[in-house]
């Protein structure tokens, strides 16, 4: 053995020995972690956790959380339960819906089987209410995951929990605030079945129940789902007037809810009215567009840390033994470091000539990486310049296109018209009979309007550069399902962006959907769109018949790798899950490019 390793292993045995625990103090620091806390304190802290919630510091919440939930344990069994649904809540509004589930059904299982709580606690402590909104809870988290993952056994598990509320025939306000919550879940799940009948069944009884409790802030919202039922049943009638109503119920609430719910009235009516060809709708989507303008420009937006499931209460109890350990070593440390400061000096030298020897040889493997770097960086320099020369092509089109569209619509359409009245004037001049030839002008004029409006909507979507990705992909939707495939869109709270980036955006899918169209047979597919984070999230499914991803990717020419260059110069991402017979995923994540703002002076 080398002098120099025999010195490392002096001075490892010597920090190992001098910094092992005493065995007695760590059986006393686990001792010293189950403090008896009384009823009180404990139903202090639940309260400063739950206002730490409220504010939407989940991480702190959820650490706060697992300490009480230990503390609690045995000593007071309502504290446990109360903090146990805390910390699954916490799983759910940070979108780790598994991970609450089992805190939410530790819930119900306890609930039913503590005995003892129930009778000590008959006078203070309302059981079945929690158990109550634990079965709302899972019920919801299931929804969530079916929403997602689209797997029957969530499907069933969702409705078996929603049903556990509705079995509840108590008629305090806290059971039918439960109720009506679930029934309007109900009415959520039902429309993405298709099940309209059912839908409206339930979103009427979540309606009926507000309005037992005047409660206008969440009868609108009611209204606002009903509403949105016959707009996809295309009653745009009857979804009018249920939008006026929501709207007219909280026209003096300027709460933050009530103004979220107006904005999205508000764009829901001027869907309608654009579809009754009542042009009024232009100026609702304006006041929908500046009320959700004014709530980004005001709101606080935080990132939520993620915390995983395996933070339990064993890891609290290890950070809280941690702490009175440091507090030990700190005193060892002063000890043992004025002990081995000499060692480490000499070992020190000894490293420097070691280090000399070592950097000698790694000046070498520098040179050889350096080459390697300079090569791959080259290839990078060659692989952009390839997806710039696609991506300035593919600009190059669409501004071109949106050009022709707008000279179509504004001149040729404008001329077209100023013609077709130049004749109707000249058929005014003719006291007997009016020739045929202008007739049939006007009859072609009118044809070649129509030809043009039909061109310009082709080259750029008119409903696109009016009302925004969501109306557009919903009329794109229309328009390309028939009796052999039908898609659908399911269009989160999305607002309306730079110009060019909605178009770009718009022809990634339409390539999508086109490609959908002409290979896969499908029978129906799915287009999904939402906001988060400052980033569209894009995601669009078939149920066709697939192919293989790595035939396609290798095949040169437009298609997937124009679409892939598109994407890469909007700094974006783009994965496909697909294999023959097992129908295609395709997902896109975008940075959003913001619309610009006009200053008024």
């Amino acid at each position: 053995m080398r002098f120099i390793d025999k010195i490392f292993l002096l001075l490892f045995l010597v920090v190992v020995f001098k910094t092992l625990p005493n065995r007695k103090e760590a059986v006393c620091n686990t001792a010293s972690f189950y403090i008896q806390l009384s009823d009180s304190t404990l139903v202090e802290k639940l309260q400063d956790i739950n206002q730490v919630y409220q504010d939407k510091k989940f991480d702190l919440a959820l650490k706060k959380a697992f300490t009480l939930l230990d503390s609690s344990r045995n000593n007071n069994r309502e504290i446990f339960y109360k903090t146990n649904y805390l910390i699954g809540s916490i799983f759910y509004e940070t979108l780790s819906f598994k991970d609450g589930i089992k805190y939410f059904r530790t819930n119900v299982d306890g609930l039913l089987n503590d005995s003892l709580l129930l009778d000590a606690n008959k006078n203070s402590f309302d059981s079945n209410l929690l158990l109550v909104q634990n079965y709302l809870r899972l019920g919801s988290s299931y929804h969530k995951l079916k929403e997602r993952d689209f797997l029957q056994k969530y499907r069933d598990s969702t409705l078996y929990y929603y049903n556990k509320v509705i079995d509840f025939n108590n008629l305090d306000n806290n059971y039918l605030e439960a109720k009506a919550r679930t029934y309007s879940n109900l009415s959520a799940f039902y429309i993405n079945d298709s099940l309209y009948g059912l839908a409206e069944k339930y979103v009427n009884l979540s309606i009926s129940i507000h309005k037992s409790k005047n409660d206008k802030l969440n009868q609108a919202a009611g209204l606002g789902n009903l509403a949105s039922i016959y707009l996809i049943k295309e009653d745009f009638n009857l979804a009018k007037k249920i939008y006026l109503e929501g709207l007219e119920l909280i026209k003096n609430d300027n709460s933050a809810k009530a103004v979220r719910f107006k904005a999205s009235l508000y764009a829901n009516l001027s869907w309608a009215m654009y579809k009754l060809k009542d042009y009024k709708a232009y100026e609702f989507q304006e006041i929908s567009y500046g009320i959700k303008d004014e709530l980004r420009d005001t709101e606080i937006r935080g990132i939520v840390k993620t915390i995983k499931a395996e933070y339990d209460v064993d890891t609290v109890k290890k950070l809280v033994l941690k702490e009175e350990e440091n507090k030990r070593l700190k005193n060892q440390r002063t000890f043992w470091m004025l002990g081995i400061g000499g060692l480490i000096i000499i070992i020190t030298l000894l490293y420097v000539l070691n280090f000399y020897k070592l950097r000698q040889k790694n000046l070498r493997l520098e040179l050889t990486q350096t080459q390697l770097v300079q090569y791959q960086n080259l290839e990078k320099i060659k692989s952009d310049t390839q997806v710039r020369i696609l991506n300035a092509t593919i600009d190059g089109k669409e501004s071109e296109r949106k050009q022709i569209a707008e000279t179509l619509h504004d001149s040729v359409s404008a001329l077209l018209s100023s013609a077709n009245l130049h004749l109707q004037a000249a058929r005014g001049l003719f006291k007997g009979d009016i020739p045929i030839e202008i007739d049939k002008s006007q009859h072609i004029i009118k044809e070649a309007s129509q030809t043009i409006r039909d061109l310009s909507h082709t080259l750029v979507s008119s409903v696109l550069l009016k009302f925004g990705l969501k109306y557009a992909l919903k009329d794109m939707a229309d328009k390309y399902s028939n009796s052999q495939i039908k898609i659908d869109t399911r269009v989160g709270e999305t607002r309306r962006y730079e110009q060019n980036f909605e178009i770009k955006v718009y022809n990634i899918i339409q390539e999508f959907i086109n490609n959908i169209l002409k290979h896969s047979k499908a029978e129906k597919a799915m287009i999904k769109l939402d906001e988060s984070d400052g980033k569209l999230y894009l995601r669009i499914s078939d149920d066709g018949v697939g192919f293989d991803k790595k035939k396609i990717i290798k095949k040169e020419g437009l298609g997937l790798n124009q679409i892939d260059a598109r994407i890469q110069m909007m700094q974006g991402e783009f994965h496909i899950d697909t294999a023959p017979k097992n129908g295609t995923v395709i997902k896109v994540i975008l940075p959003i490019l913001e619309k610009k703002k006009i200053n008024l002076v």
